[in-house]
């Protein structure tokens, strides 16, 4: 297993990036990004194969050309208008397309799914913004597939935290919607694994 949050646990004082990626383009785009700084930091990229054949892990050709760049956040593929939105979900990595795909089946119009495409250093300011434009917010919630005691949530947690302070939006706090804490990193059985991760989404929604 791939313990992100020792990672993270290390992350302090700009020493690395930990990114966890969703889409070719934001993959070409950070690997170029590396090669072309005139200094060099740790890079460590959290993205399971399952994306390689995903059916919504794609890019435009355009994504990749021009003025096109590696994006620290990014919207999801059919996100309602800012004034509407009265849920912010977010996530990070390939949980983001599973609450996409059960959002628009829904027909849900007032929940928008952002993905933080990097953790560390963390795009606080960018997500300050962000949130400052969703003027009818009324829950965010933090969304990941890890169990509740791994993964990114008490990473994350006082980074949103500060983020909505500064956005002055209604709620202060990110709910979390995940597994419950767990000595294992899987459940070792698939069904039950299934039964999580519908769960888990239908709490983030």
């Amino acid at each position: 297993s791939a313990r992100l949050e020792r990672f993270l646990q290390m992350c302090a004082e700009d020493n690395m990036q930990v990114c966890n990626i969703t889409t070719p383009a934001n993959y070409f785009h950070v690997l170029r990004r590396q090669m072309l700084r005139n200094f060099r930091k740790p890079l460590i990229i959290m993205t399971p194969k399952s994306l390689l054949r995903h059916k919504m892990a794609v890019s435009e050709t355009s994504e990749f050309l021009g003025d096109s760049q590696f994006m620290r956040i990014k919207s999801d593929t059919n996100a309602p208008a800012d004034e509407r939105v009265k849920r912010l979900v977010l996530c990070t990595g390939k949980v983001a397309f599973d609450l996409i795909e059960a959002r628009d089946a829904a027909g849900d119009e007032e929940t928008s799914i952002v993905r933080i495409e990097q953790l560390y250093p963390f795009p606080g300011e960018p997500l300050a913004v962000r949130l400052k434009r969703m003027t009818n917010l009324e829950t965010v919630v933090w969304a990941q597939e890890e169990p509740k005691n791994q993964g990114y949530w008490h990473f994350v947690e006082s980074y949103l935290e500060t983020c909505l302070s500064e956005a002055g939006t209604a709620p202060q706090r990110p709910v979390y919607a995940g597994r419950d804490a767990s000595a294992s990193p899987a459940t070792g059985l698939a069904s039950r694994h299934k039964e999580q991760q519908q769960k888990l989404i239908a709490e983030a929604l």
